[in-house]
């Protein structure tokens, strides 16, 4: 896999005979309680040193990600539009940055129907943010939360459901990660005899989970199933030698995976 352009908001990768990018949607400040230990506990004071904090808060980069098979384009995740901080809703800039044309958006993919992953089909004008989109997939699990937002009430007849193991295209397809919610996916591509996962919120921050998986998010569905998955997922990429792509990892948000004595190691590409 290797990089092929960058900007301030897109990083361009081949993989095989596609390309995959990178777009930074922005980034978002969390309060440090928003990390939880094993029993549903909070970190104070003594959270780790190495993780870094913005005005005493953590910094979450927020990234979606496009694959190109040369005839089309499928994007995971859209970022959040207007729907949440003023430090998001850059996706129209970063693709307009990597020289991605709108129009080649046929499909778009969510890992899960969190705001600052599916907003981004409504431009802050109100306008498609896709206007040839013919496919709309969001996991099974989650449907119903997702016709439930009034604000894309325009998409909610075009929505199909996906289950782990189903292929989007020959390139792609999708994989359980549940526990961050209910029907969380990641998607798994392939080309040339290399492998990308894409895991949507699998880390939220990777200068303390990659080292300590057991520690959860606020704003997991199932904190524990979350744990579980999150160690699971390490593991098979660490082991099977897989690039990664996250939501929230610092963008560009790509890279792979080591086994470390206690834990897990993050090298971004």
């Amino acid at each position: 896999m290797e990089r092929i352009s960058a900007g301030p908001h897109h990083t361009a990768y081949k993989i095989g005979d596609l390309t995959v990018t990178s777009l930074r949607d922005g980034y978002v400040d969390m309060p440090v309680r928003r990390l939880r230990r094993p029993g549903d506990k909070p970190f104070g004071d003594d959270l780790p040193s190495q993780v870094p904090l913005f005005d005493s808060a953590l910094r979450l980069s927020v990234n979606a990600f496009a694959i190109d098979d040369g005839r089309e384009i499928t994007l995971i995740d859209t970022g959040s539009s207007n729907a949440w901080h003023p430090t998001m809703g850059f996706l129209p800039q970063a693709l307009s940055e990597a020289r991605i044309a709108v129009d080649r958006i046929r499909t778009v993919a969510f890992t899960h129907t969190h705001l600052d992953h599916i907003h981004g089909l409504v431009l802050a004008d109100g306008r498609d943010g896709f206007p040839r989109l013919s496919r709309l997939i969001v996991p099974r699990a989650e449907l119903d939360m997702f016709r439930s937002v009034a604000r894309l009430s325009r998409f909610h007849d075009l929505a199909e459901p996906s289950d782990p193991g189903q292929r989007l295209s020959a390139h792609i397809k999708a994989v359980a990660a549940v526990g961050h919610e209910i029907g969380h996916t990641g998607f798994r591509v392939t080309s040339g005899g290399e492998t990308l996962l894409v895991w949507g919120d699998l880390v939220h921050v990777p200068s303390l989970q990659f080292d300590r998986p057991d520690i959860a998010w606020e704003f997991d569905a199932d904190q524990d199933q979350a744990r579980a998955t999150r160690l699971r997922i390490l593991a098979l990429v660490a082991d099977s030698d897989w690039y990664v792509a996250g939501a929230h990892l610092d963008s560009p948000g790509v890279g792979r995976v080591s086994r470390t004595e206690t834990g897990f190691r993050f090298e971004g590409l």
